[in-house]
Protein backbone atom coordinates (compact mmCIF):
# COMPACT_ATOMS: atom_id res chain seq x y z
CA UNK A 1 0.00 0.00 0.00
CA UNK A 2 1.35 3.53 -0.85
CA UNK A 3 1.84 5.71 1.60
CA UNK A 4 0.55 9.39 1.53
CA UNK A 5 2.59 12.12 0.24
CA UNK A 6 3.30 14.67 3.15
CA UNK A 7 2.58 17.93 2.62
CA UNK A 8 5.45 20.34 2.81
CA UNK A 9 4.96 24.23 3.94
CA UNK A 10 8.70 26.09 3.78
CA UNK A 11 9.02 28.41 6.83
CA UNK A 12 10.52 31.56 5.78
CA UNK A 13 12.12 34.17 8.82
CA UNK A 14 8.85 36.97 7.67
CA UNK A 15 6.46 34.55 8.73
CA UNK A 16 8.14 34.10 12.40
CA UNK A 17 6.55 35.05 15.37
CA UNK A 18 8.45 37.53 18.44
CA UNK A 19 6.78 36.42 21.73
CA UNK A 20 7.88 37.94 25.03
CA UNK A 21 9.45 34.85 27.71
CA UNK A 22 6.63 34.46 30.69
CA UNK A 23 9.35 35.36 32.77
CA UNK A 24 9.58 39.09 31.08
CA UNK A 25 13.82 38.55 30.74
CA UNK A 26 14.08 38.05 26.89
CA UNK A 27 11.76 37.04 23.39
CA UNK A 28 11.74 34.10 21.93
CA UNK A 29 10.97 33.35 17.86
CA UNK A 30 8.54 30.70 17.19
CA UNK A 31 9.37 29.10 14.01
CA UNK A 32 6.01 26.85 14.14
CA UNK A 33 3.29 26.47 16.61
CA UNK A 34 -0.27 25.09 17.70
CA UNK A 35 -1.65 28.12 20.07
CA UNK A 36 -1.12 26.81 23.55
CA UNK A 37 -0.63 23.11 22.89
CA UNK A 38 2.97 23.03 21.38
CA UNK A 39 5.47 25.35 19.45
CA UNK A 40 9.22 24.87 18.04
CA UNK A 41 11.37 28.17 18.32
CA UNK A 42 14.53 29.92 18.49
CA UNK A 43 15.85 31.99 21.04
CA UNK A 44 18.99 33.96 22.61
CA UNK A 45 20.31 33.61 26.03
CA UNK A 46 22.04 36.60 27.06
CA UNK A 47 22.54 36.25 30.74
CA UNK A 48 21.65 33.97 33.37
CA UNK A 49 18.84 33.56 35.52
CA UNK A 50 15.95 31.36 35.67
CA UNK A 51 13.78 29.25 33.12
CA UNK A 52 9.67 30.46 32.95
CA UNK A 53 7.64 27.72 33.85
CA UNK A 54 6.11 25.69 31.77
CA UNK A 55 3.85 23.27 34.43
CA UNK A 56 2.22 20.54 32.25
CA UNK A 57 4.31 20.81 28.89
CA UNK A 58 7.09 18.63 28.47
CA UNK A 59 10.49 20.55 26.74
CA UNK A 60 13.33 19.72 24.52
CA UNK A 61 16.34 21.80 23.62
CA UNK A 62 19.37 21.84 21.77
CA UNK A 63 22.24 24.95 21.63
CA UNK A 64 22.60 25.59 17.75
CA UNK A 65 25.32 28.66 18.70
CA UNK A 66 27.77 29.33 21.37
CA UNK A 67 28.96 26.83 24.17
CA UNK A 68 29.25 26.73 27.73
CA UNK A 69 25.05 26.59 28.95
CA UNK A 70 23.89 24.55 31.87
CA UNK A 71 20.56 24.23 33.55
CA UNK A 72 20.69 24.23 37.30
CA UNK A 73 17.88 22.11 38.67
CA UNK A 74 17.10 20.74 42.09
CA UNK A 75 17.74 17.42 40.92
CA UNK A 76 21.95 18.65 39.66
CA UNK A 77 22.91 19.70 36.35
CA UNK A 78 21.41 19.20 32.78
CA UNK A 79 24.69 19.45 30.58
CA UNK A 80 24.11 21.23 27.08
CA UNK A 81 27.48 22.60 26.79
CA UNK A 82 28.17 20.91 24.03
CA UNK A 83 25.81 22.23 20.76
CA UNK A 84 23.81 19.79 18.84
CA UNK A 85 22.92 17.35 21.67
CA UNK A 86 19.20 17.53 22.78
CA UNK A 87 18.14 17.83 25.86
CA UNK A 88 14.69 16.73 27.37
CA UNK A 89 12.97 17.83 30.70
CA UNK A 90 9.51 18.73 32.28
CA UNK A 91 8.40 22.16 31.59
CA UNK A 92 7.61 22.77 35.46
CA UNK A 93 11.67 21.84 36.28
CA UNK A 94 12.52 24.58 37.71
CA UNK A 95 15.75 25.28 35.86
CA UNK A 96 18.43 28.57 36.40
CA UNK A 97 21.09 28.97 33.06
CA UNK A 98 24.68 29.25 34.05
CA UNK A 99 26.28 30.51 30.72
CA UNK A 100 29.95 29.33 30.64
CA UNK A 101 31.28 31.06 27.79
CA UNK A 102 28.87 33.92 26.80
CA UNK A 103 25.35 34.10 25.23
CA UNK A 104 23.91 30.90 23.49
CA UNK A 105 21.19 30.35 21.01
CA UNK A 106 18.97 27.11 21.46
CA UNK A 107 16.12 25.22 19.43
CA UNK A 108 12.95 24.69 21.80
CA UNK A 109 10.46 22.29 21.33
CA UNK A 110 7.58 22.59 23.90
CA UNK A 111 4.31 20.51 24.20
CA UNK A 112 1.41 19.67 26.06
CA UNK A 113 2.22 16.30 27.91
CA UNK A 114 -1.66 15.35 27.78
CA UNK A 115 -2.21 16.10 24.51
CA UNK A 116 0.98 15.23 22.30
CA UNK A 117 4.21 13.49 22.35
CA UNK A 118 7.57 15.79 21.70
CA UNK A 119 10.91 14.43 20.19
CA UNK A 120 13.67 16.62 18.85
CA UNK A 121 16.83 15.04 17.41
CA UNK A 122 19.74 16.51 14.91
CA UNK A 123 20.60 15.23 11.35
CA UNK A 124 23.89 15.94 9.68
CA UNK A 125 24.54 14.71 6.50
CA UNK A 126 24.32 11.19 6.17
CA UNK A 127 21.63 10.71 8.87
CA UNK A 128 18.19 9.43 8.43
CA UNK A 129 15.31 9.79 10.44
CA UNK A 130 11.86 7.72 10.26
CA UNK A 131 8.77 10.21 10.34
CA UNK A 132 5.64 8.71 11.80
CA UNK A 133 2.30 10.79 11.37
CA UNK A 134 2.23 13.86 13.75
CA UNK A 135 3.54 17.62 12.32
CA UNK A 136 7.10 17.69 11.87
CA UNK A 137 9.28 20.57 11.67
CA UNK A 138 13.06 20.70 9.77
CA UNK A 139 14.70 23.87 10.92
CA UNK A 140 18.33 25.08 9.37
CA UNK A 141 19.79 26.45 12.38
CA UNK A 142 23.05 28.47 10.00
CA UNK A 143 24.53 27.60 6.76
CA UNK A 144 22.90 25.58 4.31
CA UNK A 145 21.17 22.25 4.28
CA UNK A 146 18.99 19.75 2.14
CA UNK A 147 16.63 17.27 3.47
CA UNK A 148 15.38 14.82 0.82
CA UNK A 149 11.68 13.64 1.37
CA UNK A 150 9.56 11.01 -0.27
CA UNK A 151 12.33 11.23 -3.12
CA UNK A 152 12.52 15.34 -3.74
CA UNK A 153 15.02 17.14 -2.73
CA UNK A 154 13.88 20.18 -0.12
CA UNK A 155 17.15 23.14 0.69
CA UNK A 156 17.44 25.26 3.12
CA UNK A 157 18.87 28.59 4.15
CA UNK A 158 20.14 29.30 7.58
CA UNK A 159 16.96 30.03 9.48
CA UNK A 160 14.63 28.54 7.25
CA UNK A 161 12.71 25.36 7.72
CA UNK A 162 9.81 23.22 6.57
CA UNK A 163 6.78 22.45 8.63
CA UNK A 164 5.61 18.43 7.23
CA UNK A 165 2.38 17.19 7.54
CA UNK A 166 1.50 13.39 7.52
CA UNK A 167 3.22 10.16 7.08
CA UNK A 168 6.74 10.73 5.23
CA UNK A 169 8.39 7.40 6.47
CA UNK A 170 11.95 8.73 5.96
CA UNK A 171 13.54 12.12 5.92
CA UNK A 172 17.37 12.49 4.99
CA UNK A 173 20.01 14.82 5.59
CA UNK A 174 22.57 15.07 2.67
CA UNK A 175 24.01 18.23 3.26
CA UNK A 176 24.48 20.35 6.71
CA UNK A 177 22.38 20.20 9.37
CA UNK A 178 19.19 19.83 10.12
CA UNK A 179 17.03 20.25 13.85
CA UNK A 180 14.21 18.02 13.29
CA UNK A 181 11.38 18.34 15.79
CA UNK A 182 8.24 16.60 15.67
CA UNK A 183 5.08 16.50 17.68
CA UNK A 184 2.47 13.59 17.65
CA UNK A 185 -0.96 13.57 18.93
CA UNK A 186 -1.60 11.71 22.72
CA UNK A 187 -4.58 8.93 22.09
CA UNK A 188 -7.19 9.10 24.90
Amino acid sequence: MDRPTPRVTPLEPATYRRVPWKNGRGVTTDIAFTDDVWRFSRTPITEPGPFSDYAGFDRSLVLVAGSGLVLQTPAGEIDVRRPFRPVRFAGETSVITCLEAGPVEVVNLLGVRSRVAIDLCVLDAGRTRRLGDGTHIAYCPGGQATLTLAGREHHLDADGGLRIEGAADVAACSVGLIVLGSVTCVSR
